[in-house]
């Protein structure tokens, strides 16, 4: 009970510190690109979000992102994405693996601490396709139940933050259905820089931005385990900020106010 009573209290005071992100300095950085706004996503009004993957994508306006990062935490390179989010005060959301929340759960709470959303991306990041119905649910509910005890103390299937994102975008009809009906919101892309292949920062920087101007607005992708996104992050939020891109916060419905 006194774990329930804390992860409420966690919640409810990330989601006041999110609301006012927007009317706040940004300390030590009078010219940061900053959060814009935060909206609430909800599996009943947007089940999938995407365009890469899906019909629909988020509700953003012209020239609005939503940064997020896959397959963290990892030690030598989540922190430098964090070090730089927080210097410009701008908050993403991470699609965790509960391997890695397993080995290093100071950095998730520290990810929650800075007022960033976690997200779930299975335990091991197997291609769900290939897996058997219920080994692929098992594998959903163990990474999430990993993420839950390294962020708020208690190991559960039910997501405090009901996001999720298919390793390799690997999903199948029954398996969006049942994360449908579970009311988790499955999050593809609009976006990415492809930092899977091999290539330095400047160039990873220039793709992006290239993309970014041909799609307009949507959820960026990027891995938070990368070497070279982590060296690319602030020059790419610079960049952001000197093109008029404003970034915008997702939540989970019911967590707090949005606009």
């Amino acid at each position: 009970m006194i774990r329930l009573f804390a992860a409420a209290m966690l919640a409810a005071l990330m989601s006041l510190a999110a609301a006012s992100a927007r009317a706040q300095p940004c300390p030590g950085n009078s010219d940061a690109l900053g959060t814009e706004r935060m909206i609430a996503v909800d599996a009943r009004s947007t089940p999938r979000v995407g365009r890469k993957h899906f019909p629909d994508t988020l509700p953003l306006r012209d020239k609005e992102l939503v940064l997020t990062f896959d397959d963290g935490p990892w030690p030598t390179t989540t922190p430098r994405v964090l070090d730089a989010l927080k210097a410009e005060c701008v908050r993403a959301t991470f699609f965790l693996l509960g391997r890695n929340t397993d080995a290093h759960p100071q950095i998730v709470r520290r990810a929650l601490a800075e007022g960033h959303t976690i997200g779930h991306h299975t335990y091991s990041h197997p291609l769900l396709d290939h897996l058997p119905f219920e080994r692929a649910e098992a594998e959903i509910d163990r990474g999430i139940a990993r993420d839950e005890l390294a962020s708020y103390g208690r190991a559960r299937s039910e997501p405090t933050t009901p996001f999720f994102r298919f390793p390799g975008f690997a999903s199948s009809g029954p398996l969006l259905d049942r994360l449908q009906q579970r009311g988790i919101v499955v999050f593809g892309a609009d976006v990415w820089a492809s930092d899977w292949l091999p290539m330095g920062p400047e160039a990873e920087l220039q793709l992006l931005l290239a993309r970014i101007a041909q799609v307009g607005r949507g959820i960026v992708l990027l891995h938070d385990t990368k070497v070279q996104t982590a060296a690319m992050l602030p020059a790419l939020l610079r960049a952001l900020k000197i093109r008029g891109y404003r970034i915008v916060h997702v939540v989970a419905a019911g967590s707090g106010a949005a606009n």
